[in-house]
């Protein structure tokens, strides 16, 4: 794994910690470049121009934490992913911090976007 890459080594109710980074906000990870704070509060907020950076270099895997539970997006975020053969995985907050890693870990090409892990 690239010693460079920006990875979770944290996180709590209120906060993530990226490397040594602690982020109090949701937050964009993409091309090892963190956007914090990023996009919405709340998963009902969650809109395409939110996600729009992905297709600059869309990933192989894109994650979508959604806070304190799993919470599927809109089916007009998820026909835009589709329309632009972006794969993805919802879950809630901590486990894709977890997920990220192990991916990343693998070598693979992998972004986030993701909301507090106590976000309801």
């Amino acid at each position: 794994m690239d010693r460079a890459a920006k990875r979770f080594t944290g996180y709590g109710e209120h906060w993530l910690r990226i490397n040594q980074e602690r982020v109090e906000s949701g937050l964009l990870l993409h091309e090892n470049h963190l956007s914090a704070p990023w996009g919405p509060e709340h998963m009902e907020a969650l809109q395409i121009s939110h996600l729009e950076p992905l297709l600059s270099n869309p990933p192989e895997v894109f994650l979508l934490g959604t806070g304190r539970l799993t919470i599927f997006p809109s089916a007009e975020i998820v026909g835009w992913l589709r329309e632009h053969r972006i794969a993805f995985e919802c879950m809630d907050s901590r486990s894709a911090a977890r997920t990220y890693n192990i991916l990343l870990g693998e070598g693979r090409v992998v972004s986030i976007a993701m909301l507090l892990p106590g976000a309801d």
